[in-house]
């Protein structure tokens, strides 16, 4: 039991940071998230919803991601930019700042 619940408290962290963000005006979620872990971590019924959280939270954004791929009417230079950057980070590079004026 108490390595299922480790399993899902890190995936459900793990979720958050990538998702949400990592940021300091965002550290709240994570907070929050740690302290309903260190509190209440022997509740079926909680593991089981961050367990469904976690799923949930992580089917939105490969949702989204898939609507991207598809190119539905959105503004994608964004998307492209992040996926150029990836590309470029893979092998050692940084994109280059784009002038405007």
């Amino acid at each position: 039991m108490s390595s299922e619940v480790a399993r899902v408290y890190r995936d459900i962290l793990k979720a958050v940071v990538k998702h949400v963000g990592k940021e300091d005006h965002k550290s709240h979620f994570t907070d929050f998230v740690k302290h309903e872990f260190r509190n209440n971590s022997n509740s079926l019924d909680k593991i089981n919803l961050a367990r469904n959280y976690t799923y949930l939270l992580n089917s939105i954004h490969s949702h989204k991601e898939l609507l991207f791929s598809y190119n539905i009417a959105v503004d994608r230079t964004e998307e492209m930019k992040r996926v150029l950057g990836k590309s470029a980070a893979s092998v050692g590079l940084r994109l280059p700042e784009v002038y405007q004026p």
